[in-house]
């Protein structure tokens, strides 16, 4: 019943996202279109449910050539590979709004793993893989809300002299992969609920701990 139940929440969700978002994706569009290289949309090949590939829409806001550039897969914040929009994007999560496309068409659900690359997923401990993307990835999920600071994380991390791809792989990876694993555990209307509330909350409180105010025994984030 759960899953039909959250199916049924998932296309009215992005069907309402759609409606109501209009007013503010049509003049990004506009200043996608009139910026930057010109281009809208970024379509990039993620891992999904039971490990299969799909192609996750997002606004763009790198150069078409930024996987080939100096960072590679890796951003930081103000990284020069950045279009004219895009740090307010990525800061905003904004640029991650077009998913409620995939989410429409069945790729995605609201709330799940984020969906990683294959260079990405290839990473994780082998017995996360095996099980990480057994519910459907989300546009929002524990593993998102624990990481909002991401790119803030991996550029004091560069700025150390580090590499930033290695302490991804060794630090943060097999984190997000238990803190995944505690999500499927848990999973059931509720918990769905408070990830959607919490991840509006923390875009009004950054720094908020709330989550772990919430669930008392989600792993905790010790770096």
């Amino acid at each position: 019943m759960y899953p039909f139940i959250k199916r049924i929440f998932d296309i009215i969700s992005s069907l309402s996202a759609l409606l109501v978002l209009s007013p503010l994706l049509v003049p990004i569009i506009i200043g996608l279109k009139l910026t930057g290289e010109g281009y809208i949309w970024y379509l990039q090949e993620r891992v999904g449910y039971k490990n299969k590939k799909f192609s996750i829409y997002k606004f763009a806001t790198m150069l078409k050539d930024s996987p080939n550039m100096a960072g590679g897969l890796i951003t930081t914040k103000k990284d020069p590979r950045l279009t004219p929009l895009g740090g307010f994007l990525r800061t905003t999560k904004i640029n991650e709004l077009p998913q409620v496309i995939n989410i429409l068409f069945g790729h995605m659900s609201v709330v799940g793993p984020r969906p990683v690359m294959q260079k990405s997923f290839d990473t994780y401990p082998e017995d996360i893989k095996k099980v990480i993307y057994n519910v459907k990835p989300g546009l929002t999920g524990i593993g998102s809300i624990i990481f909002r600071d991401e790119e803030k994380l991996l550029t004091e991390v560069k700025n150390a002299g580090k590499d930033p791809w290695e302490y991804y792989k060794n630090i943060i990876y097999p984190f997000k992969g238990q803190v995944e694993i505690w999500y499927q555990n848990n999973q059931n209307f509720k918990t769905d609920f408070f990830c959607i509330f919490i991840t509006f909350w923390i875009i009004v409180f950054p720094e908020s701990k709330l989550i772990y105010k919430v669930f008392k025994d989600l792993p905790k984030r010790e770096f």
